[in-house]
């Protein structure tokens, strides 16, 4: 069994219900602030007269960034402590949101979406490390699930916010009024999120970063987490992204706002992750896990009907599974990893965002050449894989 510390986090407990209202906020924030322009990838195809996978650079770029500063983000949290760093990313990504105000070209927002990433870089993974050290075996579970509940309802609202915004006001300060949003609710993070209890300090080392890093790559079943996060994350923002584009030309013909609605599954996916805690405890880690990636198959299948109803319940049958699998998968990660599971947690979170950059822009082209069928049929391709990498998992040593 992993080493729990004395002192760690009971659910119930004030404290727990402190540090799921704060997390919950970062999680908030962080996913508003890197999805706010995924409904708004049309917009800028048209506004700057580029192609649909040049498009979604304005999320590819802010992802990538976020996955090669999330390497560095575990050991910088290591030394400066998870709480300053996190405060300090969630408040300048507030004010990068709020500088979109000033982005009129697609190179400025290029830039300012890449800054965002980098900063970011110091949310996703140490919040993963603190749960780790803060909370008990019962109740770290519960508190992962209402993490990724924060980020799904960050990513909805986000979503949903830029478009219906976008009705009223030009797109960059339709961003802006989301980074003044973002900063009052970081305002938040930073009065509910108590000082670390169980957090061991220790000074910076590029030695300790490289082979903490190294030793974590010598696990397969950490392996096989992060292949889960590359391709389940991948399959998730390929359909998201190029969802849009299918319901706004014919035969739907629906208008920018109408098709952000879509997004409104994100409660379904926000719901199921905020209980899959406790459906592990119930039905254990393996039969979820392979549950959760057979959902999101299936919810890919539905949406190749040509009937809207259906496809956006396809869209919320695969989101379930994504939210449920995700929060499966990045808390096994804090149980296996023995040491270092700011670093494991950079690990699984690079291969996370790494998914969401190659696969989001991969999947321009395969709406190119051969429309929604050519997306979904890479997004099976994608689950299909990961399941064949959950069986793999499974079948290895437990180590808890």
């Amino acid at each position: 069994m992993s080493a729990i510390t004395e002192g760690a986090v009971r659910v119930g407990t004030s404290r727990f219900r402190r540090i799921n209202v704060a997390l919950f906020c970062a999680g908030f924030v962080t996913f508003v602030t890197v999805y706010d322009v995924q409904p708004l990838l049309p917009l800028f195809a048209q506004e700057f007269a580029v192609a649909p996978a040049v498009a979604s650079l304005p999320l590819s770029c802010s992802t990538l960034a976020l996955a090669i500063g999330m390497l560095l983000a575990g050991t910088v949290s290591e030394t400066l402590g998870r709480r300053q760093v996190m405060t300090a990313a969630l408040f300048l990504t507030s004010l990068l949101a709020m500088a979109t105000y000033f982005s009129h070209s697609f190179t400025s927002l290029l830039t300012v979406r890449l800054l965002q990433g980098l900063v970011l870089a110091g949310v996703p993974s140490v919040a993963m490390a603190y749960l780790g050290e803060e909370m008990d075996a019962q109740a770290i579970g519960h508190a992962m699930g209402l993490y990724i509940s924060g980020n799904a309802m960050g990513g909805m609202s986000g979503r949903i916010g830029s478009a219906l915004l976008c009705s009223y006001m030009p797109w960059h300060t339709a961003i802006a009024v989301i980074g003044v949003i973002s900063l009052l609710l970081s305002l938040l993070f930073l009065k509910m999120l108590p000082p670390s209890a169980n957090f061991r300090q220790r000074p910076f080392q590029l030695r300790y970063l490289v082979t903490s890093l190294f030793q974590h790559l010598r696990d397969p079943g950490l392996h096989c987490l992060y292949a889960l996060a590359f391709l389940s994350m991948g399959g998730f923002v390929s359909l998201y992204n190029y969802i849009g584009f299918r319901l706004l030309a014919p035969p739907f013909t629906l208008s920018r706002f109408q098709v952000s609605l879509i997004f409104l599954v994100y409660l379904l996916g926000s719901f199921s992750a905020g209980i899959v805690g406790s459906l592990i405890n119930r039905f254990g880690r393996p039969f979820m896990l392979r549950l959760t990636l057979t959902t999101m198959l299936a919810g890919t299948v539905i949406t190749l009907s040509d009937s809207l109803p259906l496809i956006v319940a396809g869209v919320g049958v695969f989101t379930c599974g994504f939210f449920c699998a995700h929060a499966i998968a990045s808390s096994w990660v804090g149980r296996r990893a023995r040491t270092a599971k700011a670093q494991a947690s950079s690990l699984y979170l690079f291969s996370y965002y790494l998914g969401s950059s190659i696969s989001g822009t991969v999947g321009g082209i395969f709406w190119q050449q051969f429309g929604w069928n050519g997306v979904a049929a890479m997004i099976m391709l994608l689950t299909v894989t990961a399941l064949s990498v959950a069986t793999l998992l499974l079948r290895m040593p437990v180590r808890e």
